[in-house]
């Protein structure tokens, strides 16, 4: 796109659009402006309008494409829109920023990258992966400097009562696409493949133990990973201690983080294995310089540092992260958590491909 400005959309005005868009328009060398904003809710639509100084609000997305012509448009609608919303997007001529999960099932996600092969490109917000600390440890784990990585924690135990679930497209496979599996870990479980890979085997249990919801309200299950590395990981919706919690055991070290929804450089932890401090010593000269010069990477996980990103690779004409493969691979290892739980046994990815049913539906629920 060269220099010219970039026209941003956003469709759906709740919570997170209210917290994050301006975000998607703060980035000096890119320029970029919220254009228009969607919403069936006029009352939260123009809440939206007044608070980001947006000139044009609509109720329908057809109409807004037509008349505002973005070029990226930021989705922030429940998950079960996604699909459909994403590819009149797409067909359109605009890019598409999707919120977690960018679709139902790896069904839906695939036709959505059949449209996407870009331009017009389609990524997923997964804020986690742009902060200091994961920048870091990716560089060290690629480096060798840690060694190779043998066991992973993956914890997101937080706390969402019955009145979450009551919303009426929440806790549904048909319009949330799952429970706190899906609608909550998703994001620490991104941070994990991201950083360890691709898996390839998954046993899990899913149960519904304390909420009235058609989907889990906790899960857990043990993942094995190409490299050979194997994971422990718990999603929860019930737990009023709240935490995320990633550890990695590495040969010569332990790196932790421990945070809620978004860390800092003080929530990591390091700890060398006996003969190995200078591990700690390489870790701290690697945040010293991820903080310095033009390249400087935010010490939070969070949406700035992405659409930082998603807006420099519009103008450059290349595709925005989170790409299409990253991002289908952590919904296909949702998928087998889901598939495992399901039927009792360990599941790899062939058991969630094309013809399964936990390719259409994170229920195993075939289309109608």
């Amino acid at each position: 796109m060269t220099d010219e400005e970039i026209r941003i959309a956003v469709v759906g005005t709740g919570d997170v659009a209210m917290d994050h868009a301006a975000a998607l328009s703060a980035h000096g060398p890119v320029r970029a402006r919220i254009v228009a904003a969607a919403d069936t809710d006029r009352t939260r639509l123009d809440a939206f309008l007044t608070k980001h100084g947006t000139p044009a609000g609509y109720d329908d997305l057809d109409v807004l494409l037509e008349r505002s012509r973005p070029d990226l448009v930021y989705l922030c609608t429940p998950p079960g829109l996604h699909r459909d919303q994403a590819l009149a997007c797409l067909r359109s001529g605009a890019s598409v920023l999707v919120e977690k999960p960018p679709a139902l099932s790896l069904r839906e996600f695939d036709e959505i990258a059949a449209a996407a092969s870009g331009p017009p490109w389609f990524a997923t917000v997964f804020q986690h992966r742009f902060g200091r600390g994961q920048s870091v440890l990716k560089a060290l784990a690629a480096s060798g400097v840690l060694g190779r990585p043998l066991l992973a924690v993956c914890h997101t135990t937080w706390f969402r009562d019955q009145s979450y679930f009551d919303v009426p497209w929440r806790g549904r496979w048909d319009t949330e696409g799952g429970g706190p599996t899906m609608g909550l870990g998703i994001h620490q479980m991104d941070m994990m493949l991201d950083l360890l890979g691709d898996w390839t085997e998954v046993q899990a249990i899913t149960r519904t133990q304390a909420r009235r919801t058609e989907t889990e309200d906790v899960s857990m299950a043990h993942v094995s990973f190409a490299d050979g590395a194997v994971a422990s990981v718990v999603n929860s919706s019930l737990s009023p201690r709240q935490e995320s919690y990633l550890r990695y055991d590495f040969e010569y070290a332990t790196v932790e983080v421990t945070h809620l929804y978004g860390y800092r450089d003080e929530d990591w932890r390091v700890t060398p294995a006996p003969g190995h401090d200078h591990v700690l010593a390489e870790w701290q000269a690697a945040m010293a310089g991820a903080r310095d010069g033009a390249s400087a990477v935010d010490s939070r996980s969070g949406h700035r540092e992405q659409f930082a990103k998603v807006l420099s690779s519009l103008r450059d004409g290349t595709p925005p992260p989170v790409q299409l493969a990253e991002s289908r691979r952590t919904l296909s290892l949702v998928a087998a958590l889901y598939a495992s739980g399901a039927a009792g046994h360990p599941v790899k990815p062939s058991d969630v491909s094309p013809g399964t049913p936990f390719y259409d539906s994170m229920g195993g629920q075939r289309p109608g």
